[in-house]
């Protein structure tokens, strides 16, 4: 049995992308030195990831609870997590991929704290989860991946057939706190304003837009600090599958696109646009784990190669805000992060 030399976390294993990257991890024998976290809402309930460990039987590997809609959970599942590497019951993270996504297709619903449900599970929640760990990271060479989209820039030329983005109210997302404010609480691009599924999507977009700021924010205030400097944050967005993220949408998207039409595409045209989750899974596989000079740090990727993410994503005032904003709705106090520039 190989020497378990390092912890893999993915979030939303149960399905999807998530499954396909646990798949890859749990039969590939080049991942056989690492145990796997893999977070799901209800360890008790995950059928999907059950039935791929189940195949794999000697794979090291736990199934954590961690609702990233409730800050408590992400508290909770966070201080397991460095409390078993403290004690060294697990070995220190070496990839933290930040998979789980959440999309309401225009049926709105809101958390307990009282947050939009996909500002929250796509993007809070996985921030404060890595703020939280970052203790626990690998310090030589540990390395978090965001998993994107081309959601985030409403300029993408992918969303052209949207139409999503074509109101320039839509174009910018941040301007200031109150818009920041509006996104957190739901009330931007709210279904009560626009009952279709556009709605949902640019809620979806605004908080993956959020989630890449992270990449490069993140890193900027890692390159600073003298104990996280070799950590590396990098993005990939994994383009248009077929996963559990269109389970709310209407039975035209849901059934006849997603489950008729698009695998038949995808068949026909495996290097177009639309992919299978096992393509994507092994190219977040590759960014997590290529020790390539081509994967430096801050980065983003898409089809393996370099992209350009938004504009705005860029802006530091604009990451100031949300990062600054972000501290406040995540309610983050001093020692919780080992981040010396957290504020």
């Amino acid at each position: 049995m190989s020497v378990i030399k390092g912890t893999v976390i993915v979030t939303g294993a149960n399905g999807g992308l998530g499954s396909a990257i646990v798949n890859q991890l749990a039969s590939q024998p080049k991942f056989a030195s690492f145990h796997g976290l893999y977070t799901v809402r209800d360890a008790e309930s995950a059928p999907s990831l059950r039935s791929i460990l189940s195949e794999s039987p000697s794979h090291s590997c736990d199934v954590v609870s961690l609702d990233l809609a409730n800050l408590d959970s992400v508290r909770q599942a966070a201080e397991s997590i460095n409390a078993r590497v403290e004690a060294e019951t697990i070995p220190p993270i070496q990839t933290l991929i930040l998979n789980a996504g959440f999309q309401d297709f225009g049926k709105q619903v809101w958390t307990d704290d009282g947050f939009d449900m996909t500002f929250s599970a796509n993007y809070l929640g996985h921030w404060l989860f890595t703020l939280l760990l970052l203790k626990s990271m690998n310090k030589d060479s540990g390395r978090i991946v965001v998993i994107g989209s081309q959601s985030h820039d409403p300029f993408d030329k992918r969303n052209e057939e949207t139409q999503a983005f074509g109101d320039e109210k839509y174009q910018t997302v941040v301007h200031d706190q109150a818009t920041f404010e509006a996104i957190a609480k739901g009330t931007w691009s709210s279904a009560q304003e626009d009952p279709s599924w556009r709605s949902g999507y640019r809620r979806y977009g605004a908080a993956k837009l959020f989630s890449i700021m992270m990449i490069h924010e993140l890193q900027r205030r890692m390159d600073r600090d003298p104990v996280l400097n070799n950590i590396c944050i990098l993005g990939v967005d994994p383009g248009t599958m077929v996963t559990g993220l269109q389970r709310h949408a209407s039975w035209l998207i849901r059934v006849l696109m997603f489950k008729i039409i698009y695998p038949i595409l995808i068949m026909l045209m495996p290097n177009g646009l639309l992919r299978s989750t096992q393509k994507s899974a092994s190219q977040v596989l590759e960014a997590a784990f290529e020790s390539n000079p081509e994967f430096p740090k801050g980065l983003y990727y898409f089809d393996a190669k370099l992209f350009e993410t938004s504009a705005e994503s860029k802006d530091p005032k604009t990451r100031d805000i949300v990062w600054k904003e972000s501290i406040k709705y995540a309610q983050v106090e001093p020692g919780e992060t080992i981040l010396s520039h957290w504020q």
